[in-house]
């Protein structure tokens, strides 16, 4: 990879949409701007309005661009919902000369994801578990070892392809190229997991906006992605329907006063209500708003549950849960999934970067970190880096003018 290389995410979220830039030297990967914008365009982690998501992105790119002195052209972008799936599959190739090459590890790769899939869905990764040559299992990496027949366990992660389409027109419009569209909760896991926690087992749960997105690794591989329909944005609803209150200001009580463990909160506490129409605010106790937020909690944390049950994995996750997403930063929410999930819980925060790192060490900001660590990761693995760069930056600029045209004339 070129020295200072500059690496863009961009995290389309349910409630808000983030774009960070990273700067990657040779001491190391440093966050250097960050935008962060509300968002009304997506809904449950799919683009419903295209303006809007245009709107929100243009505004987040150019905060972050301004904080960090740099032109971005280039994307990394995020995907999530539940039209997102998740399949293991096994290939199977011949070695071509009785030793292991990159060639080799291509094809088997290739015929690892070679299955029959509706016109409609496209493949977003094929992510490695394991090799076996000649009968030898758990290999990580294959290439040099003496063989005539190599396998491959792999997970395989399929999107809808017109929801990736929305993704990708959404930023090209913002005169973005889109190098990229990674799995929003793997990119969360780059950002927030260590080595220890892929290798012993473990879940991450990525409770964003619109959806709570489930990542299992084990053996050091990730073995299981799915998403569940609900996220932090059902609380916000609940909390305006049984406080009697807007939307805007449910939200703010909940990010304030919220807490996932009523038990944890004070029988003497208040808070200040703003009501609808006009009417006065009210004071109300603060484990009122508990008693809302509470059960909505564990009906998320129960229903991750009953996926990782599903999945047979549960016996292997030696290092438990991790819970990340702005809405795990509620009070009290990893001691109540912890009860839920029958598992030890932690909340999940980047790690592993410099620069602004007091500002994005949050669960918030996880999957947009996650996106420029998984890029900075792909480059450094690229074959030919400084071509790749040189070409993608090339067409991004190019789309950055052609949008300039659309507007002007």
């Amino acid at each position: 990879m070129a020295e200072n290389e500059i690496i863009a995410g961009l995290d389309l979220g349910t409630t808000k949409v983030c774009a960070i830039v990273a700067e990657q030297s040779e001491e190391g990967l440093d966050i250097i701007g960050i935008g962060s914008v509300p968002s009304k365009g997506l809904k449950k982690g799919v683009v419903v309005n295209i303006e809007s998501t245009v709107q929100a992105i243009r505004a987040a790119v150019e905060q972050a661009e301004t904080m960090a002195g740099v032109e971005i052209n280039t994307v990394y972008a995020g995907i999530a919902g539940s039209h997102v799936r998740g399949m293991n599959q096994d290939g199977v190739a011949a070695i071509a000369n009785r030793e292991v090459a990159a060639e080799d590890v291509t094809r088997v790769l290739e015929q690892a994801k070679a299955v029959p899939l509706p016109g409609d869905r496209q493949v977003l990764h094929v992510l490695p578990q394991e090799y076996i040559v000649d009968e030898q299992d758990g290999i990580k990496e294959p290439i040099g070892m003496a063989g005539v027949r190599l396998e491959a366990r792999v997970h395989m992660v399929t999107a809808a392809s017109t929801c990736v389409a929305n993704v990708t027109k959404c930023a090209e419009r913002c005169g973005l190229f889109v190098e990229e569209v990674v799995l929003q909760p793997l990119a969360s896991a780059h950002a927030v997991l260590s080595g220890d926690e892929r290798e012993i087992g473990g879940v991450l749960i990525d409770v964003g906006g619109g959806t709570s997105d489930i990542i299992i690794y084990v053996d050091g591989a990730v073995v299981h992605t799915s998403s569940i329909p609900i996220g932090g944005i059902s609380l916000t609803s609940d909390i305006a329907t049984g406080l009697r209150t807007p939307m805007a200001e449910a939200e703010r009580i909940k990010v304030k006063y919220g807490c996932a463990a009523s038990r944890m909160v004070d029988d003497d506490e208040t808070i200040d209500v703003p009501s609808v129409g006009g009417r006065p605010p009210r004071s109300l106790p603060r484990r009122v708003l508990c008693d809302i937020i509470e059960p909505r909690v564990e009906e998320i944390f129960a229903a991750c549950r009953h996926v990782i049950a599903e999945t047979g994995y549960t016996d292997m996750l030696a290092s438990g849960a991790i819970v990340t997403g702005g809405t795990t930063l509620l009070d009290g929410l990893p001691e109540l999934a912890e009860e839920v999930l029958g598992l030890p819980v932690r909340r999940g925060a980047p790690t592993g970067i410099g620069g602004l790192i007091d500002v994005v060490k949050s669960p918030s900001y996880a999957t947009g970190v996650g996106l420029v660590k998984h890029g900075a990761d792909q480059l450094a693995g690229a074959s030919a880096p400084e071509r790749t760069v040189e070409v993608a930056t090339s067409r991004g600029f190019g789309r950055k003018i052609g949008a300039w045209f659309r507007e002007v004339f």
